[in-house]
């Protein structure tokens, strides 16, 4: 990413500039080449050039022995690691072979390991963030992949062995009674299944209710607060939210709505407000709030005094396990310079202060850490306390910790504010050294020091925190994508399998009450039906697979004359692309379906027709219940999800005693395949 490298140019800028600044011009190119060897490529070439620029800038220009730390950091990510340490020795020889003093000495030492350290963490810092921001997507299709294998796995253990045991049964002509508790059993299983899997989300009920009252020409907002998945607590808020919707929609006088869902303190919160409300009736949620009760929820009604009317229901969230990751590079780098910086600051405390100087460092560095991860201003308090606190009692040595403080601060505040703090303490740093009568060169050393060191820190800080959301982003993704395909493989259940057993089953309860020559060309077709059903199957596991709008419509006249279901089919529409084909495909199956267990038809009439690029399809009953009209459904949830993915809408009404549902799909005319005017043959079944 963009940021992590400039972040890792600024502290390489910082940890030479000390040197330019000291007179060493040659550092700038040590810091030129550093910054292509760490961003640009691990030539050995550029490692020489880095051996040659290094070694010139401290025997030939007598810069400090620390600029061989940038050489042994780099040393330290090739094979040749191993020469790392003997570059560290040479500056140490250097270092003493100029002054002799055994402390001096160990100081520069103490420094160029610590140069030694922070090198190589930048550069891994930079393959890490690569690394995690380039296998964000791959992670995602692994988890779904894995998904799938497990939902395959689910599913052939009892659908896959039920649909085998129904072909087996057919074919051997067994008891008709067997394979019909077979095949309902299955059924049963397999909206069972859907409903599970649908119940780790809320998203799709959402996108439901919102398409409810739009449709009735409610305005709605949806705020949605809450982590997804929510298992069974997403069941019962879904039930909430499509007895709420359906409500306001039935009433008729709302003009806006507002869903919102909350997610804090272990409870998960939905709420649906609306204007429509002009009394305080009672709310027919008595027989829902027992179940929330019973889940250990609760839910509620209320009218206020401006006409609002709020159904509230909460539930406790599901028990969100925090994924752990190993400690990050970025965080062990933060720590090890952070270290080391104290064993410097101890070398120069007296004896007799090293014990209360330690626990002050070790303090500091605590609430370093814990910055990571947040903003904790009682931290920064407390690193402020530390930093000028102690200063009458250790001198003008303790002034090097003003850059501890001014690194989390650059981290904590807005640039605007942030900066001239900065500017502040850095400048409190230069004042309290003239007070304490410093010569001017080391005043000037230990002020320039604090703004290097507070650089530094920023932006190991801010690396740190880069790579914790790239991991936490990453994660997220994968559990994103888990959710969608366990809400795909609900959907499928529901609208292919489900219908596919559904029709087996009926078919099979008529084999049982016809004449034996008439009930084998039933159970022909049921062997035909566990067929498709087990490519269903498949489909639900992750397998793509087209459906045919033709084929469909004859299999579901077919399954409805079987029920005694009077069926005209006229089908006008041209040659259609395959994800808008299967889609309506599925609309039609979830209609039929909805024909045979919610209403009383005695009439069907399935219609499609094209026009300047719209393409709907429309199937109509004569058997339609009012109370089942106005109720949401599942399948109509998920037929409302796959129109959205296509731009397209869902709509149901009555009209006279019939029972409509619409899809309609609008269409680039160059993605149609027939005729200009988007009209084909015509077929009638």
């Amino acid at each position: 990413m963009f940021l992590a490298r400039v972040i890792v140019v600024a502290v390489l800028a910082a940890l030479s500039g000390v040197y330019v600044l000291a007179g060493a011009a040659g550092a700038v190119l040590v810091f030129a080449v550093q910054c292509l060897y760490t961003l640009w490529s691990r030539a050995w070439w550029l490692l020489a050039a880095q051996a040659v620029l290094v070694y010139w800038v401290t025997l030939g220009a007598g810069s400090s022995v620390v600029v061989l730390g940038f050489l042994a950091g780099s040393l330290l990510v090739t094979r040749w690691w191993a020469l790392a340490p003997g570059v560290v020795f040479s500056a140490v020889v250097i270092a003493y072979a100029r002054g002799g003093d055994v402390l001096t000495t160990l100081d520069l030492t103490i420094t160029t390991v610590l140069m030694t350290l922070v090198v190589p963490g930048l550069i891994r810092l930079v393959e890490r963030v690569d690394e995690l921001h380039a296998t964000r997507l791959a992670l995602a299709a692994a988890a779904v992949g894995d998904e799938r294998l497990r939902i395959a796995a689910e599913l052939s253990d009892g659908l896959g062995r039920g649909l085998a045991t129904i072909i087996d049964g057919v074919r051997r002509a067994a008891d008709l009674g067997e394979v019909v508790d077979t095949a309902r059993r299955s059924l049963a299983e397999a909206r069972s299944a859907a409903a599970g899997y649908r119940a780790m989300s809320l998203g799709p009920e959402l996108t439901t209710a919102t398409s409810m009252l739009a449709a009735a020409e409610v305005s709605v907002e949806v705020r949605q607060g809450h982590a997804e998945p929510l298992g069974p607590a997403g069941a019962l808020l879904a039930t909430v939210l499509r007895e709420a919707v359906t409500d306001v929609v039935r009433r008729g006088a709302a003009r806006t709505c507002v869903i919102e869902t909350t997610e804090q303190a272990g409870t998960v919160t939905l709420r649906v407000t609306d204007d429509g409300r002009r009394t305080a009736e009672d709310d027919d949620l008595a027989e829902l709030a027992a179940q929330v009760r019973a889940a250990g929820g609760r839910l509620g009604s209320e009218l206020s005094g401006q006409g609002r009317h709020t159904v509230e229901a909460a539930l406790p969230a599901p028990q969100r396990l925090e994924e752990r990751a190993p400690a990050d590079v970025s965080v062990l780098l933060l720590t090890a310079v952070l270290v080391v910086f104290s064993v410097k600051a101890l070398l120069q405390i007296p004896a007799h202060l090293l014990l209360p100087a330690a626990a002050m460092l070790a303090a500091i560095v605590v609430m370093q850490l814990r910055s990571v991860t947040g903003r904790p201003m009682a931290g920064l308090a407390v690193m402020a306390v530390l930093t000028y606190a102690p200063i009458p009692l250790f001198g003008p040595i303790w002034l090097g910790a003003s850059g501890f403080l001014a690194g989390p601060v650059l981290l904590a505040f807005r640039p605007r504010t942030a900066w001239p703090l900065v500017a502040a303490i850095v400048a409190a740093t230069g004042v309290i050294a003239a007070r304490y009568g410093l010569p001017l060169p080391q005043g000037a050393n230990v002020t320039a020091s604090t703004l290097v060191t507070s650089l530094v820190i920023y932006s190991l800080l801010r690396l740190a925190r880069i790579a914790k959301e790239l991991q936490a982003a990453r994660e997220d993704l994968a559990r994103s994508a888990v959710v969608e395909e366990r809400l795909r493989a609900a959907r499928d259940l529901h609208d292919l399998l489900g219908h596919s057993l559904a029709a087996i089953l009926l078919k099979c309860e008529l084999a049982r009450r016809l004449p034996q020559e008439r009930a084998r060309t039933e159970l022909a077709d049921v062997l035909e039906m566990a067929e498709r059903a087990r490519q269903d199957l498949r489909s639900v596991s992750g397998e793509h697979r087209d459906l045919s709008l033709a084929a469909e419509a004859e299999s579901a006249a077919s399954i409805l004359r079987a029920a005694r279901v009077e069926v005209t089919a006229d089908l006008a529409h041209p040659p259609l692309p395959p994800e808008v084909e299967t889609v309506l495909s599925a609309v039609l199956r979830e209609a039929v379906t909805n024909v045979l267990r919610h209403s009383t038809a005695r009439r069907c009439a399935i219609e499609t027709a094209a026009d300047d690029g719209l393409v709907t399809l429309s199937v109509r009953n004569d058997g339609a219940r009012p109370a089942e009209a106005r109720r949401g459904s599942s399948g109509l949830g998920n037929l409302t999800t796959r129109m959205n993915a296509l731009n397209g809408r869902l709509t149901t009404g009555v009209e006279d005693g019939w029972f409509r549902l619409d899809a309609a799909v609008h269409l680039d005319p160059a993605g149609l395949t027939g005729d200009a005017n988007g009209v084909g043959t015509v077929t009638r079944v």
